[in-house]
């Protein structure tokens, strides 16, 4: 898909990333559903992730757009050789000063490349350029992969929320990084 906007690289990236529009919400989805077949498999219910997932990310990617577009923050999707490798999106700073990483996925065959990390620098990039001090995002407590990945990067737990997903109970760990 073209854009005006341009798109986010650096030498070491293997991929580049580019601005995410409305139109991209359907792709958004899938790679949504596919991230979470993959990495929350075991942690919510089967049913939901072969069943219900797909269609519900559908409907939270037509919606979330509408909001993004008056201006609450930005999706980027991470492509190499033309194609999508996963993406990431970012919410303004709220009254705290704090950027929410919203959603981070890379598909399952990108995982290890790098692109995760990329993703964080390039969000961090991002929350300085709207004088943002930390950056934040919330995980499920059950997925260790996630949180190593991002306890390696000097992610700090700072809380604990209760949570539904997938018509389970679920607590949902809250991650801060300090920037700037």
């Amino acid at each position: 898909m073209s854009t005006d906007k341009p798109t986010y690289s650096d030498p070491s990236w293997p991929f580049v990333l580019r601005p995410a529009t409305s139109a991209d919400a359907p792709l958004i989805a899938r790679m949504h559903a596919q991230s979470w077949a993959s990495g929350y498999r075991g942690i919510l219910p089967d049913d939901f992730l072969d069943r219900e997932m797909s269609a519900e990310r559908e409907t939270h990617w037509s919606t979330r757009f509408e909001e993004l577009a008056a201006g609450a923050g930005e999706v980027v999707i991470a492509m190499h050789d033309d194609q999508p490798i996963g993406f990431l999106c970012l919410v303004a700073p709220d009254e705290t000063g704090s950027v929410l990483v919203d959603n981070l996925h890379a598909l399952p065959g990108a995982k290890g490349s790098g692109l995760g990390t990329a993703m964080l620098g390039f969000a961090a990039r991002w929350a300085s350029d709207r004088a943002a001090t930390s950056l934040h995002l919330f995980v499920l407590e059950p997925n260790v992969a996630a949180i190593g990945f991002y306890e390696s990067r000097g992610w700090k737990l700072a809380g604990r929320e209760d949570d539904t997903m997938g018509g389970i109970d679920i607590i949902a760990l809250r991650y801060v990084l300090p920037i700037g």
